[in-house]
């Protein structure tokens, strides 16, 4: 494959949990003055997430990435992962996906 076509699209999953527990210290804290970027422990390819969750609901499927309509091109790569600063949450996409079992 050639060009964005072959390119894996990375995210940095955070689990729900995680996600409230940053909130929930964020409002009873000080004022920040800014945004803070959260994000899980580590990148991930949303398509072979997909995939994983799937098996491990007991289907199997095949996921052919396509970079069309609303996630074009400009979506590969990482451009949606977080920034530098980034406040990073312990729970990894595999821990999650474990526990929904």
């Amino acid at each position: 494959m050639s060009g964005a076509c072959g390119r894996a699209s990375f995210v940095q999953p955070i689990a729900p949990a995680d996600v409230a527990a940053i909130l929930a210290e964020i409002v009873v804290g000080e004022p920040q003055g800014r945004h803070t970027d959260i994000a899980g422990p580590e990148p991930q390819d949303l398509v072979d997430m997909a995939r994983r969750t799937h098996r491990a609901r007991g289907r199997e499927v095949k996921l052919v990435p396509t970079w069309s309509g609303l996630f074009g091109s400009e979506m590969a790569g990482n451009v949606l992962l977080p920034g530098e600063h980034a406040r990073i949450a312990p729970t990894t996409f595999d821990a999650w996906l474990q526990d929904q079992r």
